[in-house]
């Protein structure tokens, strides 16, 4: 008569393979997930003309806010255009030209390529000409999980620097937050489009 093995170490040599070949089995057969995104929705394109105390005024869409930035009253002239549907904002700041259109030209490329680009894959710059009504532009493009994935400027050249950016007031995230790139990035251009230069003093 065969005497039966039934140690504890008899048991674990023949359930532990049993154990190896299922997990390898249910392995095998997963596959692998996307990454899920939120479904964004975006309204019709529709503007409207802004025209308040600067000298300038441009179309800017109707589900955008303009708001003033706190704490700056002695600055008109530095706002945002708020979505708070979507988490963002286009920020704004005008700036008088004096002779120190150099220095505003250099500020604004140190600042793109050397402080928002620092996590972006690429910067794509995109120039704007319209010499009839003085209206000179570039945008910037940049993509990756960059702070700002826009950034823009506007002026006549003589007298007038127009500086925006879009931000979300969410984690970066390029292939999240695409679609809504893509859409606001459109109002971008329309604004740099649109901008008219006035007098050139801002209105009291």
């Amino acid at each position: 008569m065969k005497k039966r093995i039934n140690t504890p170490v008899f048991r674990l040599a023949v359930i532990l393979p049993a154990i190896i070949l299922l997990a390898a089995a249910c392995r095998s057969n997963e596959t692998p997930k996307p990454h899920a995104y939120f479904r964004m929705s975006f309204p019709e394109k529709e503007y409207q003309i802004y025209d308040a105390q600067c000298p300038f005024t441009f179309e800017f869409p109707v589900y955008g806010k303009i708001v003033p930035v706190e704490n700056h009253s002695d600055e008109p002239c530095l706002f945002n255009i708020s979505f708070p549907a979507y988490k963002g904002t286009i920020h704004l700041t005008y700036k008088e030209i004096k002779g120190d259109l150099d220095d505003f030209l250099e500020d604004d490329w140190t600042f793109v390529f050397k402080k928002i680009a620092q996590r972006a894959d690429a910067v794509d710059m995109h120039h704007y000409s319209d010499s009839d009504r003085k209206v000179y532009a570039t945008v910037y493009d940049i993509k990756g999980n960059a702070a700002s994935p826009v950034q823009f400027f506007v002026t006549d050249s003589v007298r007038n620097f127009l500086r925006g950016s879009l931000y979300f007031a969410v984690q970066p995230n390029y292939d999240s937050l695409e679609p809504a790139i893509v859409f606001f990035r459109k109002d971008i251009i329309h604004i740099v489009e649109s901008v008219k230069w006035n007098s050139g003093q801002i209105k009291n």
